[in-house]
């Protein structure tokens, strides 16, 4: 299977910028995007403010959308928007400042936004220190899902810049992007992994083949991330790749992380021991606050202004659909052995405030489906080898042992009692981490744990990234395997010119209320499917 067709980027820019409308307001650039014409007082392009990243959108609800871009320097952003592709009667916002602080990033939140149906909208930044000079105009689109007649497709994926694999221009660079593209999803999923802040990117890596990958390379990516611009250049590469702003300026983004966008396996309150010499820095706390920061800055986030520092997230999308981003980082206990009898700050996944979030998140949902993404998988064993770490320490939920729950699976067999206990319906869990992509489904009668009503897990990645796998799975909630996209025997951190790396696709019918879920190879080609029909 392929994606459906969509109209070539060239067209698709053209009919974004071919309309007039009337804009109200006394702006040059307000002037300018009326009558689709440059400001005339543009001189050379060095003069005017550059957007090295495109633009995004994110954080997408109901009504409302974050729209993001980036300049090069200190200006004001310009967004107009319109619900139709000829502009009829567009709607501007107030201009934000993108200033240093923000390392000239700037976002706004459109509201009022038609449900079921596509926003066109158009950036420009303006220089301050030379009011009148304008950048390019760079357009976009996004679909607010929902309304009572109207599918909902979403993508989910993880896992991008890792081992080393960072954009390979002569390879096609992230396609896994372009692919996704292709299925014109109403908003992606990102589980985390958006970034490999301990994993530089070198300028060529030799293969197993005798071949040469050749990536793009900056000086931000040459050594691990400690400094806040470090972390801001993490972010801003991968806007480097074509195929993501591509696909960024078309579809929503919903972002969550994992440990690579601080350091691998990291926890809150770690010092990075002495048998790790990359690191200057060897407190994770600070160099996890700059890590949330670059990321906040360079993605559509909606800051909660009474918790600014906050990761997890919901999102509702109408009687269809209502989507929960977990933060698996933030809140966690040390890594240990993972075999704690209690639920305590020691065996901490999720922690006490999150856990009864989404409790009460899933016991108040009116959606037909309630998608859980959790960056790590739930039965997945995944130890923590980290030199500065003991043998048999463990990295996710699961503990290995195959039996009735203890340490961080405590906290997952409360939620699936919980979920049980109230009789909430159609809940499927959504995630990456482990670099190849799985699909699970969970049967309380081979399970330890019987406490819950079945459900699904989906597994992403890598978009691009070595592919690993597979992991042991734990027995503990009774997890049957139904596809996995690696061999038993398959090699280690393979290339993504094995052509191992992965998404997938969920789709809603309005109709039929039945959820289809598919996961599909770097090209888009389907690997597995099914079909999984409302608990009524």
């Amino acid at each position: 299977m392929t994606g459906p067709s969509f109209p070539p980027r060239r067209r698709f820019l053209r009919q974004l910028g071919a309309g007039t409308g009337v804009v109200i307001g006394t702006s040059p650039l307000l002037h300018a995007l009326a009558d689709n014409t440059a400001p005339a007082v543009i001189t050379a392009d060095r003069l005017r403010p550059q957007l090295p990243c495109g633009v995004m959108s994110g954080d997408v609800t109901l009504d409302k959308a974050i729209v993001w871009s980036k300049a090069d320097r200190p200006s004001k952003m310009w967004v107009e928007y319109a619900n139709n592709p000829e502009w009829k009667n567009p709607q501007h916002m107030q201009a934000v400042l993108a200033l240093p602080s923000n390392d000239y990033t700037a976002r706004v939140d459109l509201g009022g936004l038609p449900t079921g149906q596509r926003t066109y909208y158009r950036v420009r930044f303006e220089d301050l220190t030379h009011p009148g000079s304008f950048s390019e105009t760079l357009s976009g689109s996004l679909m607010v899902p929902g309304g009572s007649r109207k599918n909902i497709r979403f993508a989910f994926s993880g896992d991008e810049a890792g081992q080393g694999f960072g954009i390979n221009e002569a390879f096609g660079g992230y396609r896994v992007y372009e692919s996704m593209r292709r299925f014109q999803p109403d908003f992606f999923i990102h589980s985390g992994d958006q970034i490999y802040a301990d994993g530089p990117i070198p300028a060529e890596i030799r293969l197993s083949n005798g071949d040469i990958w050749k990536n793009i390379v900056t000086p931000a990516k040459s050594k691990v991330a400690e400094t806040l611009d470090d972390y801001r250049g993490n972010f801003a590469y991968n806007f480097l790749d074509a195929n993501k702003r591509r696909f960024a300026a078309e579809v929503p983004f919903l972002v969550q992380w994992d440990d690579h966008e601080v350091r691998n396996n990291w926890y809150p309150d770690q010092q990075i021991g002495a048998a790790e010499k990359r690191y200057q820095q060897r407190d994770l706390n600070t160099l996890a606050k700059h890590s949330r920061r670059a990321m906040f800055e360079y993605n559509p986030f909606r800051i909660d202004a009474s918790d600014p520092d906050r990761i997890y997230r919901q999102f509702s999308y109408g009687p269809l659909l209502e989507v929960f981003m977990l933060d698996e980082r933030s809140y966690r206990g040390k890594n240990s052995p993972n075999l704690q009898t209690d639920i305590n700050q020691d065996s901490a996944f999720l922690g006490k405030a999150q856990l009864q979030w989404i409790k009460q998140g899933l016991l108040k949902s009116r959606s037909t489906w309630k998608v859980i993404a959790s960056d790590m998988p739930i039965s997945l064993v995944v130890p923590d080898l980290n030199p500065d770490v003991p043998k048999g320490t463990f990295e996710a939920w699961a503990n290995g042992d195959h039996g009735k729950p203890l340490g961080r699976e405590l906290e997952i067999a409360d939620l699936l009692g919980f979920i049980k206990k109230h009789n909430i319906k159609n809940v499927v869990w959504v995630t990456a981490d482990v670099h190849y992509a799985a699909a699970t489904y969970y049967m309380p009668e081979k399970a330890q744990f019987t406490d819950f009503k079945p459900f699904w897990e989906f597994i992403g990645g890598p978009i691009n990234a070595g592919t690993f796998g597979p992991n042991e799975v734990d027995k503990t909630f009774g997890p049957d395997v139904r596809y996995v996209s690696v061999p038993a025997d398959s090699k280690q951190n393979r290339p993504p010119t094995d052509l191992l790396q992965f998404f997938g696709i969920a789709e809603i019918d309005a109709h039929t209320k039945a959820m289809k879920v598919s996961l599909h190879d770097i090209d888009g080609k389907e690997l597995y499917k099914v079909d999984i029909h409302p608990e009524a």
